[in-house]
């Protein structure tokens, strides 16, 4: 009976974690409305980012997003790790939290965990993008192009800081090389 008790709180608590971690966004963040899934999909150039483990000394980063069969987004993320002067990707699933004219979804490379994607600026054209991640640790700006014009880099910017970011912790990506990655699906 002890041993149903703990498993039961520990299969609360993991579901509890798990639940809060997809549907995560930072407090001041709101995600685009009227938001084209079809129009976002393609290949994205990462021109900013926080450094995180996952993409620690990569540069020429790009993510690419398909759509599946399901409905939901593939994803493909590659980029060249400078330190070890090889070419990585990774694979991964992103689903939408809610409503699919909201910009709200999360993203998944390890299984069953998920974590927040959020776009919070997005251009007409959709040629330019801000992403949130699940709270001020992850953001990240992508263009359609490997170089973003500075009115727009100025703007989101600004975006960000009303979100509480602070952006002078930004990694500016370099864009000089073509990856093998692109236009895999």
């Amino acid at each position: 009976m002890k041993n149903k008790i703990i498993f039961g709180v520990l299969i609360s608590v993991g579901a509890l974690a798990l639940l809060s971690s997809c549907s995560s966004i930072p407090k001041k963040a709101k995600p685009v409305a009227n938001f084209d899934v079809n129009r976002y999909l393609g290949t994205w150039y990462e021109i900013a980012r926080f450094d995180y483990r996952f993409e620690k000394d990569l540069d020429n980063a790009i993510a690419q997003y398909s759509l599946n069969a399901d409905g939901n987004v593939d994803v493909l993320n590659s980029g060249y790790n400078f330190k070890k002067e090889k070419w990585v990707s990774a694979k991964g699933l992103a689903k939408f939290r809610g409503d699919k004219k909201t910009a709200a979804l999360k993203v998944s490379f390890f299984g069953p965990f998920y974590a927040g994607y959020n776009v919070i600026a997005l251009d007409d054209d959709y040629k330019y993008a801000l992403v949130a991640g699940k709270n001020l640790d992850y953001l990240w700006i992508l263009s359609r192009e490997k170089s973003i014009p500075q009115d727009i880099k100025d703007k989101y910017l600004k975006i960000a800081q009303e979100v509480g970011y602070n952006t002078s912790k930004l990694i500016w990506v370099r864009q000089d090389k073509k990856s093998p990655f692109e236009n895999e699906k």
